[in-house]
Formats: structure tokens, sequence, C-alpha cells
């Protein structure tokens, strides 16, 4: 029980999210692929309807005067609407998948929640985007993490 609780939790960070929970948890912990990638996705989307309306109430507070979530805030949402603003009003949601499903850094569940936030899309809309952005981006990464597993076997 103990493997299938750090790949939760370590889905639920910030920075690791799938990326560090599917190697976790197949690599590390000995755990089934379909498990590991079910409890990842599930860890990984457990932050992310606090962490849209978080910023909904405390977002604007925070960068309306000098301090270091405040300047970060700022710092990454004009990032986003200067990335993703044309590509929503373009794509809409499914702007917000792709950002989510690609696993690469700076991408993944909590910054599509942020993009969510920072441009405003509404929650019905942002949510489903994010979870379907995460079981792509789940997808992947177990695949990656099998085949470089099956890469290290053929050679040892």
């Amino acid at each position: 029980m103990a493997g299938e609780l750090v790949t939760f939790l370590t889905a639920m960070t910030p920075i690791g999210e799938l990326r560090a929970s599917i190697p976790l948890g197949i690599l590390t912990f000995d755990l089934s692929w379909p498990l590991v990638l079910l409890i990842s996705i599930a860890g990984n989307l457990v932050p992310v309807p606090f962490i849209i309306l978080g910023l909904r109430r405390t977002g604007r507070w925070l960068e309306s005067f000098p301090n270091p979530a405040g300047r970060f805030l700022l710092w990454r949402s004009a990032r986003l609407e200067a990335q993703l603003a044309g590509s929503i009003s373009r794509y809409g949601p499914m702007a917000i998948v792709l950002i989510v499903a690609i696993p690469l850094p700076m991408t993944g569940a909590w910054t599509g929640s942020l993009a969510v936030w920072a441009l405003k899309v509404p929650l019905r809309q942002g949510l489903p985007a994010i979870a379907a952005g995460v079981v792509i981006a789940g997808v992947v990464v177990t695949a990656l993490t099998l085949a470089g597993v099956g890469v290290v076997k053929l050679f040892s």
C-alpha cells in the first residue's frame, strides 16, 4: 500500500506530476502499469479544482502587492496569455488539452489549471479539458516508461 500512496502523492506535486509518478510506480515500486496509470491520473487530477478555485479567490490579491508568489503568478500567467490567448480563441478548450497532454517541463495539470484561470476559461470547459490532457499524458508517459524498460531488458 505504501507504493500506491507514494505514487498517488507524487502525481499531485506541481513539478513531478505524471512524469515522475508513473516511472516511480512502475520502476521503483514494481506496481502493474494499469494500476500505476489509474493512481497517477487520479492523483494528478485531485489538486486541479482546488488550484483553479483557489486562484480565482486569491490570485488577483497575490498579484496586487510585491511578493514572490505574486511575481511568479504574474510572470507565468503573462507567458501563458502570450502563448495561448490566440489558441484558446481559435481552438477553445482543445488548446488546454494540448498544453496538459504534452509531458514536458512547465506543462501538465498545474499549468493547465493556471491557464484556465489566467485566460478566464469557464470551469465547465476547463476541468474536462485538463482531465482529457491528463489521461493522454498518462498514456504517453506509461508507454514511454514501458518502452524504456523493454529497451533496458533487451540490452541487459
